[in-house]
């Protein structure tokens, strides 16, 4: 096995240093949707709390300034982008570079606390999944204006388009909302979220996308603020979490499958997160790292955005060898090996 991923890395790579050295990505765009995973800087303009867009996010990044990426440096779409041959980040659709030829090349809609579920967003002020879907029509009818409906269409419909969401539904709403929890078993939440996943899917496939990638939730009972909040002290993984995410994974599985099977066309990649994140955090010195339980971000058990700043005391001085940036997100050591995992999952997206 390990050979035959080295192998396919290598043909990778092979792959990739021809098309880059031709100057070509290997797709012509590159569109995100979801949550703080892929947040960009989205949230930077809205009012809401849940912002990374000061120190010390962002100390590791190409620029070593905060640009509200959750991380302290580069998002595993950030790589994803690099990996593709593009070279420049899709733009957050909110900001200031989303604009002219720069949105060609795709851009970003995620918001930090969206989810699949619009009243999660709604809570912390985000931009929804149904909303963020609203603002890709409009980034569609801006390039249509700018080269015209042919090459949009090889634009929307070449392009890759990838969905992070689902985390800050169960881990922001669903576990500590008891309007939530006590209408619904977890069973029951999860076929919820199919619904407007499904819509999702039909909505960008109805306005001409062809290739979709979504992302399974990750092992949410391993996050640093997850075993702080729901382990009752244990300090281990919540494996009533892991069991929740397994079960969700699942459904988002076979809601694909059924989706694959009725769109002609559409080439629908369902992205394994889940086990390459717990193979970093239950053998982290396998992989490079040094620390899997806390973040580096101060005490690393809880800290995130607001929490997570200039002050906290105790951030660690070399993110590099720990699997979590925060309490709820990868440093970017870990984003480079999930991004990896990433481009062996989605060959079929490429091609």
């Amino acid at each position: 096995m390990g050979f035959a991923r080295n192998a396919l890395g290598a043909f990778l790579l092979l792959v990739l240093i021809l098309s880059v050295a031709h100057g070509d990505p290997l797709v012509p765009a590159l569109c995100i949707f979801g949550d703080s995973v892929v947040d960009a800087g989205n949230n930077n303009n809205l009012a809401t709390l849940v912002k990374a867009n000061f120190p010390p996010y962002g100390r590791d990044f190409v620029t070593h300034w905060p640009t509200g990426r959750f991380c302290n440096g580069k998002l595993a779409t950030d790589f994803t982008a690099e990996y593709l041959g593009f070279t420049s980040y899709p733009p957050p659709y909110l900001s200031q570079e989303a604009q002219g030829k720069n949105l060609l090349q795709g851009a970003n809609f995620a918001s930090a606390s969206s989810g699949y579920y619009d009243r999660t967003a709604q809570l912390y002020r985000a931009i929804s999944l149904t909303q963020q879907v609203e603002y890709y029509k409009e980034y569609q009818a801006k390039v249509v204006r700018l080269v015209g409906k042919a090459r949009a269409h090889d634009i929307f419909s070449g392009g890759i388009h990838l969905l992070s969401a689902g985390s800050s539904d169960f881990i922001q709403n669903y576990y500590i909302n008891p309007l939530l929890n006590r209408a619904y078993s977890v069973d029951q939440f999860s076929d919820l979220l199919m619904k407007p996943y499904t819509t999702f899917v039909q909505n960008l496939y109805g306005l001409g996308v062809r290739r979709i990638g979504v992302t399974t939730l990750p092992p949410t009972g391993c996050l640093p603020a997850a075993i702080t909040l729901f382990s009752s002290g244990s300090n281990q993984c919540v494996a009533r979490l892991n069991q929740d995410a397994i079960n969700f994974n699942s459904k988002l599985n076979i809601t694909s499958q059924v989706l694959q099977d009725k769109l002609p066309g559409l080439k629908l990649v369902v992205f394994d997160i889940y086990q390459p994140l717990l193979n970093l955090i239950t053998k982290p010195t396998d992989n490079g790292f040094f620390e899997s339980r806390r973040a580096c971000c101060g005490t690393g058990t809880i800290e995130t955005s607001l929490l997570c700043n200039a002050r906290s005391v105790g951030t660690c001085s070399n993110a590099s060898q720990y699997v979590f940036w925060d309490g709820f997100h990868p440093s970017e050591s870990a984003n480079q090996i999930l991004a990896g995992s990433l481009l062996e999952q989605g060959i079929n997206l490429i091609g």
